[in-house]
């Protein structure tokens, strides 16, 4: 496979040189794992037509949704190539390439609203991590949010004990691998890509997605029943390839930066509505069973998940743990408790998680 990367790699170089490539458009390849219609998809595709339009066509950007040009464990090498200029992997994707610090983003019940998250991405907490992707060739461009997660199984997820033995589909991430142990589950790795047939073979059990996702990937006729957590929240990072970025003149950049921003608060602003518009189809649908948790199932749950801060504590670091449980509007109490917290995403309220200090 890193052959073909090279390859395709080489091929774009030779596409941009040669005397034609001053008349030539700028070729934009983005990539994705997602479907067309979640927000990932639509905020990609309104940032291509925002970003032709403001460059006045001297910019083409080529969609390539769905895994069909690479698959979420090769995109990132792809890209750090420069066989692909543009990604938006979730925030777990860079943890493996050495960047952990993003993987706080995948502590269990660590952002419980969107509120929270905002304060996060959009202020300086936010732009100091997009920094750290600088030394793996890549700039960091914006934030783009998916949804907050729900578990799904063929057996039905109320109680911690009910997790035992259950093998659960996850992206890679140390965080992650922590949450499903704790629970006495057992994860395994897998692109997205793979999910449902490995879902409907039986290779795995369950897992955990946002319902956007879910019913796109057909995950929900595979799954017999989908319990209402939010306890987890998935991101994703639109990356460009740095030495890509650093060579596009200056006016094309910032044309390029408008029209993310503006794709940015599109995509995030459909979020909410497609995962909404998903759960009711997926209701409609009737092949799963959704299932929700009383306050103290749902408080059970976070009691469960409580030793994996302090399991990926010297992983993500304990700073950076801290600077996202301080962040405004949360209520601290003492250093074991909890703190009573609003619904999470649309759940069922419950307790924040306890401040690691």
């Amino acid at each position: 496979m890193r052959a073909l990367i090279l390859a395709a790699a080489s091929v774009a170089a030779l596409a941009l040189a040669g005397p034609a490539a001053a008349q030539a458009p700028i070729v934009i390849k983005f990539s994705h794992v997602v479907a067309s219609d979640t927000p990932k998809g639509k905020a990609a595709d309104k940032f291509k037509e925002l970003a032709e339009k403001y460059t006045a066509g001297k910019v083409k950007v080529e969609i390539y949704p769905n895994s069909t040009l690479y698959k979420d464990k090769e995109e990132l090498e792809a890209l750090q190539l420069g066989a692909v200029q543009m990604l938006a992997p979730s925030n777990s994707k860079f943890g493996p390439i050495g960047v952990r610090e993003f993987e706080v983003f995948d502590l269990p019940y660590i952002l419980p609203d969107l509120t929270t998250l905002r304060k996060v991405t959009d202020g300086p907490l936010g732009a100091r991590l997009l920094k750290l992707l600088d030394s793996k060739g890549m700039t960091g461009l914006a934030y783009w949010d998916n949804g907050f997660k729900e578990m799904t199984a063929n057996k039905k997820l109320v109680t911690p004990a009910d997790y035992k033995g259950v093998k659960f589909r996850i992206q890679s991430s140390k965080v992650l691998e922590a949450q499903f142990r704790a629970l006495g589950s057992i994860p395994q790795v897998m692109a997205f890509g793979e999910v449902y047939q490995a879902l409907q073979t039986g290779v795995v059990d369950g897992q955990e997605n946002t319902w956007s996702n879910i019913y796109t990937q057909k995950m929900n006729e595979v799954q017999k029943f989908a319990t209402v957590t939010n306890h987890g929240y998935i991101g994703y990072v639109v990356v460009v390839n740095k030495k890509f970025w650093d060579g596009l003149p200056a006016d094309i950049r910032t044309e390029l930066d408008k029209a993310m921003k503006e794709a940015t608060a599109f995509g995030n602003g459909q979020s909410a509505k497609e995962n909404e518009d998903a759960l009711a189809e997926i209701k409609k649908a009737g092949k799963t069973e959704i299932v929700t948790l009383t306050p103290e199932q749902d408080a059970a749950m976070r009691k469960a998940m409580e030793p994996v801060y302090k399991d990926v504590a010297a992983r993500v670091g304990q700073p950076l743990i801290d600077e996202f449980l301080k962040k405004p509007g949360r209520r601290a109490t003492d250093r074991t408790g909890y703190a009573p917290s609003p619904a999470c995403g649309g759940g069922t309220g419950g307790l924040w998680p306890p401040f690691l200090i």
